[in-house]
């Protein structure tokens, strides 16, 4: 499979402004189809896309032999459903984080994989770009000495918002579905280490869902810290401490999106080191890395086992907070 031709299953604003145009853009990949029933919208990606086929109905765009894998980025409560849908249409599919609420949900997504013998993963983008791979090779170099602890945030305050599909509980919506799985993926991946128990989950609700989380836990040889909040200014870190050095990314989950991708090195009696990546698009990646692995060329480094384990603690986090 030289070039992967994709359709995209829903015409959302976040698919419109920047998976679409990744797609489009990335090298290996034809963006040729979407599915909505809205004029409107499929208007929005024909302005990049002028030869895209629009289908009304999303059955129909699953039943195209043109098409080889396809992006899916309904909400929340859908990604399971139409994922296994798509697989069973004989699609690939790289559907939007979080791609299940809850583990039992990952087990029935990697069972419909398997049985399919095709490729399914959840879009987490941030492993595909450079400032996550390097501090994962810089923390396992010993850059920083031994990890002691990480710490993450990530927010945004859409309190005016309350049509918003992140109030609606029975859409998935709240603050750890939507950005939780940011900060502690992001540890995981960087760290290699998966954490072993919750120590703090202090949960805020309003509508029904989670708008802001304060959590701590456990990991293997390191703690971890994070806030997430629907509720708080526009904020994203992570910082990685270690015996002998800080590292910290500044913009890690809406890399030149919210500010300039960098990575910020401090160790003891040296200068400050930073590297920065102004112009990469982790999208892009993302659907480079995932028509390479269709291809063979290598192996997904974000498979659904991997994504199982941020869905695993998430679970943890709600059970830490209401035990019963």
């Amino acid at each position: 499979m030289s070039v992967v031709r994709w359709g995209v299953l829903g015409g959302s604003s976040f698919a419109r402004d920047n998976m679409a145009p990744a797609i489009h853009a990335a090298k290996g990949a034809d963006l040729v189809a979407l599915a909505t029933s809205s004029a409107d919208k499929a208007a929005g990606f024909q302005a990049y896309a002028p030869g895209l086929a629009v289908f009304t109905d999303y059955d129909a765009m699953l039943a195209d032999p043109n098409i080889d894998a396809v992006y899916i980025p309904l909400p929340n409560h859908l990604h399971v459903p139409w994922t296994i849908k798509a697989l069973e249409a004989g699609k690939h599919v790289l559907c939007e984080k979080p791609i299940g609420l809850q583990v039992s949900d990952f087990d029935a997504l990697i069972a419909a994989r398997d049985k399919a013998g095709l490729l399914a993963a959840e879009a987490f983008m941030i492993v595909h770009h450079s400032q996550f791979i390097r501090a994962k090779t810089l923390v396992a170099e010993g850059a920083i000495g031994e990890l002691v602890h990480i710490d993450g945030t990530f927010s945004y305050n859409n309190a005016g918002d309350v049509t918003n599909i992140r109030h609606d509980p029975s859409k998935g919506g709240g603050a750890l579905p939507d950005i939780g799985v940011y900060p502690v993926g992001a540890a995981r991946f960087v760290s290699g280490q998966e954490p072993q128990a919750v120590t703090l989950s202090n949960l805020r609700y309003e509508h029904g869902v989670d708008v802001f989380a304060q959590v701590a836990a456990d990991f293997e040889r390191c703690s971890f810290s994070a806030v997430v909040s629907m509720r708080m200014m526009n904020y994203q870190q992570m910082t990685f401490h270690g015996t002998t050095g800080v590292l910290r990314l500044s913009c890690p989950f809406n890399a030149n999106k919210a500010d300039v991708a960098e990575l910020i090195l401090d160790r003891a009696g040296e200068a400050r080191n930073v590297e920065r990546w102004p112009a990469e698009n982790h999208y892009v990646g993302q659907v480079e890395t995932f028509c390479a692995a269709l291809r063979g060329e290598i192996a997904y480094p974000c498979p659904l086992e991997w994504s199982r384990g941020t869905q695993a603690t998430l679970d943890m986090i709600y059970a830490a907070a209401d035990p019963a």
